[in-house]
């Protein structure tokens, strides 16, 4: 009986940092300032929110200069465990779907931020990575945990959301249902 406790309770507490972060975990922070409301907007089903947000290289990314792709917009940070794991799927989907699917990153970074660019070159991120806003946090109906990812179909409209970790195949099967309707 003392067996299969003690493999319940470590099973629970490995599985925790697969599924995601709470973003008041972020390292040398001790809340963030990340505004977590929820709204209509960032819902399955809904007119996905356009932003206008630099990107680490200093370019200004707008989710509307992706209109006919489908975009997947993944909320993350460098100190978050499952965000790291979900990383190279992210990388090998851009790879296979250049030409109908975007990734766009979306920091959330805040005390981490300076580490993100050295981050991505580590991590060989061959996508867009931009830092967020207290507005398009709340566009998107406030982000409580990363990862939090959302996929934007070729004409705005949020189709999917995951809020943890996703598996590559849940990504694949919506992009190829989307490509399929094309």
């Amino acid at each position: 009986m003392l067996k299969n406790i003690f493999i319940i309770v470590t099973a629970l507490l490995l599985s925790y940092p697969v599924y995601g972060c709470n973003l008041s975990e972020e390292k040398n922070s001790g809340n963030s300032s990340i505004e977590m409301s929820a709204n209509t907007r960032g819902k399955v089903g809904s007119k996905a929110a356009d932003f206008s947000l630099q990107s680490t290289t200093g370019k200004t990314i707008k989710l509307s200069d992706y209109k006919g792709k489908i975009v997947i917009l993944d909320f993350w940070a460098t100190w978050c465990p499952p965000c790291r794991k979900g990383i190279p799927d992210l990388i090998a989907i851009q790879n296979e779907f250049k030409n109908d699917v975007v990734v766009i990153g979306i920091s959330v970074d805040k005390d981490t931020k300076d580490e993100v660019p050295q981050f991505m070159k580590d991590f060989k991120i061959n996508y867009p990575v931009v830092f967020y806003t207290d507005k398009v946090i709340k566009d998107y109906g406030g982000i409580e945990a990363i990862p939090t990812s959302f996929i934007i179909d070729q004409r705005g409209k949020t189709v999917d959301k995951h809020v943890g970790l996703v598996p590559k195949e849940a990504y694949l099967k919506v992009i190829r249902e989307l490509l399929k309707k094309s």
